[in-house]
């Protein structure tokens, strides 16, 4: 199947989700400084929440009151929101903001291996098992061989995020099942689950953290909150009405670039060549996943379908 033509309002709306996204990384990296990593997904979740139930509202969305619903948005929550984003909070305690954003692109290929062993309608064909080999020896490139010799902190670090992007794809795959129920109303009930559930986590950590908030972590929490999670999460899906769930997988490949420029910009960050390597390979397998530069280099030969 063919991907959508991607028209200039849905490339315009893409890279704002692009920048969205990155900017989270440098939210977070802020925000770790100055307090635990839950307490700053706590508020993340909490604020994107608030903000998403208020767009609802706007728009005269009921939320649902089947509790076998709210009970699929509660593992959605934790699968798509508290686990990863608690695991890449920790991780960027100890690894750059521009190297978490790297590795999380591996999302795709976890989502395409994770389809193909608990679904029978995504099975690995021939160009995606090649991406996804390809996209891993690019995360083998960017630890670096030194891994083998014994985890070191940050290998730990990076492979929390590696972790974390395999739960975006678990989400993806779970996600199926509210298919049904209108995406906004989908994403504030996950936000409000994985709010439910961080809270608790939140104040056993320390939330006294709180008492000491300056405006730059204030600002990084707003903005971490608001924009980096719920405009984004409106952004996503007017992306995918749009241009469909294949063009939207070209956001993958402008996130990293942008987090790397914001880290380099704002907090003195400068990725390492095997870091930047590692980010070509990987991108190198995403695009062999998603199939359209095969079928520009090869014209007349099957190219696999994107995930």
């Amino acid at each position: 199947m063919s991907a959508r033509q991607m028209s200039p309002t849905a490339w315009g709306l893409l890279i704002a989700l692009a920048l969205l996204w990155a900017g989270s990384f440098f939210f977070v990296e802020v925000a770790v400084r100055r307090m635990p990593p839950i307490v700053v997904v706590t508020c993340r979740v909490l604020l994107g929440a608030v903000a998403l139930y208020g767009y609802v509202r706007v728009r005269g969305i009921a939320m649902p009151a089947d509790a076998r619903i709210w009970g699929m948005l509660v593992v959605m929550g934790a699968l798509n929101n508290a686990l990863p984003f608690t695991l890449i909070a920790w991780a960027q305690s100890g690894i750059e903001s521009g190297v978490a954003a790297i590795l999380n692109a591996t999302t795709p290929l976890f989502t395409v291996l994770l389809a193909h062993m608990l679904t029978r309608d995504e099975r690995l064909t021939r160009n995606r098992a090649v991406g996804v080999v390809v996209g891993f020896l690019g995360v083998a490139l960017l630890i670096g061989p030194g891994a083998l010799g014994g985890l070191r902190a940050d290998s730990l670090h990076q492979l929390a995020v590696l972790a974390a992007a395999c739960f975006y794809g678990l989400a993806g795959l779970y996600g199926r099942r509210l298919k049904g129920l209108d995406p906004a109303v989908a994403a504030t009930g996950m936000l409000a689950g994985s709010t439910l559930m961080m809270t608790p986590l939140a104040l056993a950590s320390g939330i006294g953290s709180l008492q000491a908030i300056t405006l730059e972590l204030a600002a990084a929490l707003i903005g971490l909150g608001t924009l980096s999670t719920a405009l984004a999460y409106v952004l996503y899906f007017r992306i995918l009405a749009l241009a469909g769930a294949t063009n939207l997988l070209l956001v993958t490949f402008l996130i990293p670039p942008g987090a790397i420029l914001l880290g380099a910009a704002f907090l003195g960050e400068r990725p390492l060549l095997s870091a930047l390597a590692g980010m070509v390979v990987i991108f190198l397998g995403l695009a062999l996943i998603d199939g359209r530069l095969v079928r520009r280099v090869w014209p007349g030969r099957a190219a696999s379908k994107g995930p």
